[in-house]
């Protein structure tokens, strides 16, 4: 997500670094190069122009130039300008009435709606502990009503049966008299799309908006249109009124013009974005956390979050007491690569930390290990005996033959693993010697991370 402006941003506002004080052509030439950055990265000129335009009153002046850390006050307006654009707080749906609440999804067709639907029906249930009825209005696209009935099994949460013959309007009535019956907190309506805009689509969805009186319009867009799903979504904001946007595909966006754009030309927040196909894998938008992954400041709250969902608390605890003791077996190293994977897999998390996009190249040249490694190292792992994961002293060669053929690895990779479980041993060993992690080499850390998967 972002990486090509990420990248841009970063290169740029580390050349101001390098100097011990800036001079106003120092400023001009990086503001020049992060509007470059912005352009290619797909954001609407308009608002690059506005963007530049806001930074540079703030960056030139005398408050700035004389400062002890020039470069870093403007990175931090970078920051704060970035913050600003992408829409200053975060803005959550907004369920302050009698229930049930409706929630309208609308967007082009392909842009993601349906899944988005049940990922939102999934995140409600799960999080806010709502009863939730999703409703499909679409009878145009060929199994998108029983597409959406197969989701919303999957989220656990309760679809409207499907009437053959029925249109929108119909299907809208029955949905809002299901939903009141039924004491639902939440209704959404998962509108029919098109392959562009015309008046026959924005006709129907004025129509079902009158009957429907949603508390949230939510218009889902493809953040990998660019400057289409920016165009798109001023479109559709003028034509029926939304409250908010969820940007899908936003895992896959390099670029991420769209996102930079949308609040600017809109005026409405981007509420939630799309990390992927898994119904989980939708996440709130949260403007602060999104600028400090563009400039490579990593989003340790995120992860944090992420790992309070998945970790149990009293195995973490119980693995956590192990460890100060300086006790630490495979099948702890096990357990650890799961919680990765719990948590989205080691590229999630990668990307959620900070300096990431400097460790790419190291990534990309297999000094760091990737997802395959992980299933390796968890396939190893599960082909031992529990006497050898609990002791993995015993590991003899012909043991480890046999491992490799029982993981149908090589004994290369089985010997890496133990290897890397020796350096996480010794460190386990060096916390309990020493007292904790505050006194913990950080020789031996880095040894034990730049070796992994190598």
């Amino acid at each position: 997500m972002f990486e090509n402006l990420s990248k841009r941003l970063t290169e740029s506002l580390d050349k101001l670094r390098r100097k011990g004080r800036l001079s106003e052509a120092d400023v001009e030439a990086a503001l020049r190069e992060v509007r470059v950055a912005l352009l290619e990265a797909d954001v609407a000129l308009p608002v690059a122009r506005n963007f530049i335009a806001r930074l540079k009153e703030k960056a030139i002046g005398a408050d700035i130039i004389a400062s002890v850390s020039p470069a870093q006050m403007v990175i931090k307006l970078v920051y704060d300008e970035l913050v600003t654009l992408l829409g200053g707080e975060s803005t959550e749906l907004n369920l302050a009435m009698t229930p049930p609440a409706v929630i309208l999804m609308c967007g082009l067709q392909g842009s993601g709606k349906t899944t988005t639907t049940g990922k939102l029906a999934l995140r409600l249930r799960e999080k806010q502990n709502k009863r939730v009825l999703v409703a499909s209005l679409d009878i145009y696209r060929p199994a998108a009503q029983e597409q959406l009935a197969s989701v919303a099994t999957t989220a656990k949460v309760d679809s409207l049966p499907i009437v053959a013959g029925e249109m929108p309007a119909a299907i809208t009535t029955r949905a809002l008299d299901a939903a009141r019956r039924g004491n639902y907190d939440v209704l959404l309506l998962d509108t029919a799309g098109r392959l562009h805009i015309d008046d026959t689509l924005m006709s129907e969805l004025k129509q079902i908006k009158q009957l429907a009186q949603p508390v949230e319009t939510l218009l889902v867009a493809d953040s990998l249109t660019g400057q289409d799903a920016v165009n798109i979504a001023k479109a559709f904001h003028e034509s029926i009124g939304v409250t908010g946007i969820v940007l899908t595909r936003l895992d896959g966006d390099g670029r991420g013009g769209a996102a930079l754009s949308m609040r600017s030309i809109t005026g409405q927040p981007i509420k939630f974005m799309g990390m992927g196909e898994k119904l989980t894998e939708l996440e709130p938008f949260h403007p602060e956390r999104i600028a400090g992954r563009i400039l490579d400041k990593g989003d340790v709250v995120s992860l944090v979050e992420k790992a309070a969902e998945v970790m149990n608390t009293a195995e973490a605890d119980a693995a956590a007491k192990r460890m100060m003791k300086g006790q630490f077996d495979l099948n702890d190293m096990l357990q650890q690569m799961r919680q990765i994977k719990n948590m989205g897999g080691l590229g999630s998390v990668m990307n959620l930390m900070p300096g990431i996009g400097k460790m790419k190249d190291a990534m990309a040249g297999g000094q760091m290990p990737d997802e395959s490694v992980v299933k390796r190292q968890e396939a190893i792992i599960l082909a031992m005996t529990p006497k050898e994961r609990a002791d993995p002293g015993v590991l003899n060669a012909s043991r480890r033959r046999r491992i490799a053929i029982g993981s149908g690895t090589q004994v290369s990779d089985v010997n890496r693993l133990i290897k890397q479980y020796q350096q996480m041993e010794t460190v386990m060993k060096q916390m309990k010697k020493l007292g904790g992690v505050g006194k913990l080499n950080p020789l031996k850390l880095k040894q034990m991370f730049g070796n992994m998967g190598g």
